[in-house]
């Protein structure tokens, strides 16, 4: 019988140097680049470090193995580390490779339907299918040994600060979070369905009911909507919730997790990030996650567009509309090709087009009919220098706002191009608490109905409940929202007006909420927590432009996972059990 052949695993491929010059060693993994050259057959063998070329010589005697060896092959190779003579200064290893003398295939492959390290170069549906050869990829393997660390740096942190790390359950009640729930069926209780959490939203104000003053969890959550590069519908956050505390203290808190965390790739942020208004953030930038990497922002020129004398703008002013506008440089690069593209943009998005204005070899002109004097005497009212061009942007004042905030954005590219390691960050606070929904008729809550108002807006809740500002925040980073929360409601009278507020009958608020009313009697502090999107973090943390290249086994933009062939169909038999039945 053969003696059996023991393995264990002591070097990196991708960590050895010149300082293991000279040196015995056993490295394993997998053949990503076999080629041969004088006579010698070289291999880069690949481990989640990295790449260490391997050289048979002359002296290696089991040349038929190396025949048989192909790419995604695992190996075991013992040899002999030695200097390089053409060294690649482009990887940690390029001044050494192993000189060959053992070599074992642990396991063969096929060609692969695409080589890892050119998996950017493929449809993600084929990366996604093959999403364990898409994660041998160099670049997929960083990305999750940073979200690895990212995860300890921030249990360790909050441990610091004294939170306790309390799991909630994945089984609970279906309540409004503002997207759909994903529903499981009781087996034992047919008729009835549990929800997977949209967030552990109750749960952790319970939690501060309970005497836990400060918890966190860094928690898998469910939502059933339309995906987004920055969107899963399973996806991580760190959920943190505290007692007896003010949003400042929090800020604080958070602004020294995000310094800890960016740290882990040697970028240094500091903390006192900036803090903004709702309404401010509206008016400047027309989205309430903006990219302050992009140095424009939203102008109202509403009263001065009188002037013009135009049947178009002074329609939108006379019937209560506002003109909204951008000044940018440079207008001689926006020719009238590119003022085409913008306008398709602009309709692309859901408006009707741009208005221009600009300073020409031939005086002003526009895109209206507009007397050239008029537009001088704009520019000029308006302190605007005549080598810039202006856009305007007509109708009710939150589609003004958004079609000018997509302009931003899109005009605004070069800069974002330009700052890519540029980190912007931005509280938002003093949101409204609540929206009207036109498709329903009713208030809606901008955040979640446990969302306490300002104390001074009280009194306006009845009257006025539009107008009442809340006490919530989000965290926005370069145009992404990385975290959102509020200070809760802890009186029960409150929460039961809010509720009444939003449309809901007693008898809905008893049967959704009634369990957590009742703990609202029985001495629930003052409360507050954010959510922080770890995914999203992680994104912009590694450089990345989608959730899905930092999440192991993700799902496509169409909420399918083509490498298990999820969702999938059950039997009969199952749905039986279940008291299900599909209807066409």
């Amino acid at each position: 019988m053969a003696e059996k052949e023991h393995l264990k695993k002591e070097y990196y491929c991708g960590k050895i140097n010149e300082e293991f010059t000279g040196k015995e060693i056993e490295v394993f993994g997998w053949v990503n680049k076999k080629r041969e050259l004088g006579g010698l057959t070289f291999i880069d063998l690949r481990d989640r470090e990295g790449l260490l070329q391997i050289v048979f010589d002359e002296n290696f005697d089991q040349p038929q193995l190396i025949k048989q060896i192909g790419s995604e092959y695992v190996l075991a190779v013992k040899g002999t580390v030695a200097a390089r003579s053409n060294p690649n200064p482009k990887i940690f290893t390029g001044k050494v490779e192993l000189i060959a003398r053992q070599v074992r295939i642990l396991a063969e492959s096929p060609t692969p339907p695409f080589s890892p390290e050119k998996s950017d170069r493929v449809s993600d549906d084929l990366r996604f299918k093959h999403r364990y050869l898409d994660l041998r990829n160099l670049r997929l393997q960083e990305n999750f040994r940073l979200r690895s660390r990212a995860n300890l740096t921030t249990r360790n942190y909050l441990d610091r600060f004294g939170f306790l790390d309390i799991e909630t359950p994945m089984l609970t009640k279906a309540t409004p979070e503002g997207a759909r729930d994903y529903l499981v069926p009781s087996r034992v209780y047919k008729g009835r369905m549990f929800a997977l959490p949209q967030s552990p939203q109750i749960f952790k104000q319970l939690l501060m009911v309970s005497g836990f003053d400060r918890y966190y969890q860094i928690v898998k959550c469910f939502r059933d909507e339309d995906l987004r590069a920055d969107r899963q519908p399973e996806f991580t956050q760190v959920d943190i919730e505290m007692s007896f505390s003010e949003p400042e203290e929090l800020f604080g808190i958070v602004e020294g997790l995000m310094q800890e965390i960016f740290a882990l790739k040697g970028i240094e942020i500091g903390t006192g990030f900036p803090q903004m208004a709702y309404d401010e953030v509206m008016a400047r930038y027309g989205t309430d996650k903006p990219d302050l990497r992009i140095p424009y922002e939203i102008q109202d020129f509403t009263p001065a567009c009188k002037k013009f004398g135009s049947n178009i703008l002074d329609g939108i002013i006379n019937s209560g509309g506002k003109i909204k506008g951008l000044v940018l440089p440079e207008s001689a690069k926006y020719s009238r090709k590119v003022l085409d593209g913008i306008n398709k943009y602009i309709q692309e998005v859901g408006g009707k087009g741009a208005i221009w204005m600009k300073n020409t070899e031939n005086g002003f002109k526009a895109g209206l009919k507009a007397d050239p004097q008029a537009i001088a005497d704009f520019y000029k009212e308006n302190n605007i220098d005549e080598s810039h061009i202006v856009f305007l942007i007509g109708g009710p004042e939150s589609e003004a706002l958004f079609l000018s905030g997509k302009l931003r954005e899109h005009l605004g590219k070069e800069f974002i191009e330009k700052n890519k390691d540029k980190l912007e960050f931005l509280w938002v606070v003093d949101f409204p608490l609540f929206f009207y929904n036109e498709d329903e008729k009713r208030y809606d809550s901008n955040h979640h109905p446990f969302t306490a108002p300002k104390e001074e807006d009280l009194e306006k809740l009845e009257s006025e409940p539009l107008s009442v500002k809340s006490v919530a925040y989000d965290l926005v980073l370069n145009g992404v929202e990385i975290g959102g929360g509020s200070k809760r409601i802890n009186n029960i009278e409150l929460q039961e007006k809010i509720f009444s507020l939003l449309n809901l009958t007693g008898e809905e608020t008893q049967e959704k909420f009634g369990f957590f009313l009742e703990a609202l009697k029985f001495g629930a502090p003052p409360h507050l927590g954010i959510a922080l999107g770890f995914d999203r973090i992680l994104m912009l943390l590694c450089g990345e432009e989608s959730i899905r290249e930092i999440i192991a086994f993700p799902k496509t933009t169409s909420s399918l996972c083509l490498l298990t062939g999820s969702p999938s169909q059950v039997s009969d038999a199952q749905l039986e059990e279940l008291a299900i039945k599909f209807t066409n």
